[in-house]
């Protein structure tokens, strides 16, 4: 097993704000649309993302108000290289919340928040479209379980790290990914913290290659039994790691008509 992360889901209180924000400030257009019984699931991304880029999902449930926890940390979005000043200005033109500047940040990256409050970090990368998604970071309460995990049970490797005097930072993909896809970020603070979900935080999406064989080699290497395959309808499955993490497991036909398995 060595799939592809497909997209990462966030829940909004507001589903058209939410679409009205991603589409002005970062240019996302909607990629498809499933109505469900009491929620709403759109897919967005740049209009010409790679195919083995990452897609956002925003999720919408009628009555329910979104809450944010600190296991879930944030989204990175591309911007190309020595115009992470421009582009905040941009943002800050636009109305956009001034969260983290790039001076505050050594110039290195910044920081924004979406109408939820959902953190999106701008990094500058010579690869991918303007504000594709490069990472998404997770809070972890044990780093090497959580290396462990993707490693054994997805096969991912380990790309890069950064380790401070209080925390640390690891960087994980399926072994020969493009540069276009996504990475995890796991972040390890020392202290022994734990974490809060909220609702807020959704899952990770792992692109397959069929559902049926890969879940049961993820039961084999021991992966916990969240929601299997016969729960979902035989369309997809749920795992979780070692912190609490979801994470779904899916398979996309490319010569389908929906991005959708329903």
């Amino acid at each position: 097993m060595n799939g592809i992360l497909d997209h990462v889901m966030v829940r909004v209180n507001d589903l058209e704000e939410s679409l009205d924000w991603y589409q002005t400030h970062l240019d996302y257009e909607e990629k498809d649309r499933y109505e469900g019984d009491g929620f709403t699931i759109v897919y967005l991304g740049p209009e010409n993302m790679h195919e083995d880029g990452a897609m956002l999902e925003l999720t919408h449930n009628e009555g329910e108000t979104t809450e944010m926890g600190d296991a879930w940390g944030h989204i990175a979005v591309r911007v190309p290289e020595g115009e992470l000043e421009a582009a905040y200005q941009q943002l800050m033109e636009e109305g956009v919340e001034d969260y983290r500047d790039p001076e505050s940040c050594g110039g290195r990256y910044a920081f924004i928040r979406d109408p939820d409050g959902h953190e999106i970090e701008l990094v500058q990368r010579d690869q991918g479209e303007m504000w594709s998604i490069d990472h998404t970071m997770i809070r972890v309460e044990d780093a090497d379980q959580a290396i462990g995990y993707w490693t054994r049970k997805f096969e991912y490797e380990e790309t890069g790290r950064w380790e401070a005097d209080t925390f640390a930072n690891y960087f994980l993909e399926p072994e020969g990914a493009p540069a276009e896809a996504m990475s995890l970020e796991l972040t390890y603070n020392y202290d022994g913290r734990t974490y809060d979900f909220g609702n807020a935080w959704g899952h990770l999406c792992v692109r397959i290659d069929e559902l049926a064989s890969d879940w049961d080699l993820l039961m084999k290497r021991e992966a916990p039994e969240y929601r299997p395959p016969e729960d979902c309808d035989n369309l997809y499955a749920f795992t979780k790691d070692p912190s609490g993490h979801e994470i779904e497991l899916l398979k996309r036909d490319p010569e389908a008509e929906s991005l959708f398995p329903f």
